[in-house]
């Protein structure tokens, strides 16, 4: 795949970076602002891709990511110096949405490679972690960006937010998800 990085959206930077860590044994999953933007399709933009990294041992991304242009920043950070508006973080694992950690990402097939992304239920979970516990209401409101354009399953975010001892939440999404799909 060619991307041009001067103005690649989150989602082609995401399947050319994924792809391409795939390739050499790298196995990633898009979790955070960046899933929402994927599911919305650009309707929210980030400005960075969060890939959590679930291959084992991984000692040579500096490496890999060097042999398409990223240079690494700090620990966790990586930029393109034609890539301006983007750039890839590497936060560490395990995929965990408040104090779920069995998440189950979806799989991918982009250009004969199996990269991972947060399913539409599970990113709709963590915006609402981020409104939980950072007060960050712009989550919330992408969470419902998300199921608007998307299935979710209902009953596991119910499940989710009760778990996380705030059921008020899933009834406030609840109720401004069906105004806005009326």
């Amino acid at each position: 795949m060619k991307i041009n990085f001067n103005n690649c959206t989150e989602e082609e930077l995401w399947k050319y970076v994924a792809s391409y860590l795939q390739i050499k044994g790298i196995d990633t999953v898009l979790v955070g602002g960046s899933v929402v933007s994927v599911y919305t399709d650009g309707a929210y933009q980030s400005g960075d891709l969060d890939l959590i990294l679930t291959s084992m041992f991984v000692k040579n991304l500096s490496e890999v990511m060097g042999e398409i242009g990223f240079q690494r920043r700090s620990a966790r950070h990586y930029t393109h110096p034609e890539c301006k508006h983007l750039f890839i973080e590497f936060p560490a694992g395990p995929i965990e949405i408040g104090s779920d950690n069995n998440i189950a990402p979806e799989t991918v097939e982009f250009e004969g490679k199996k990269i991972k992304i947060l399913s539409p239920t599970d990113c709709v979970k963590d915006r609402l972690a981020s409104y939980l516990y950072f007060n960050a209401r712009e989550c919330f409101d992408q969470a419902l960006l998300v199921a608007k354009r998307h299935p979710v399953n209902l009953p596991k975010v119910k499940k989710w937010c009760k778990n996380e001892n705030r059921e008020d939440v899933f009834i406030e999404f609840r109720s401004k998800l069906k105004s806005i799909k009326n």
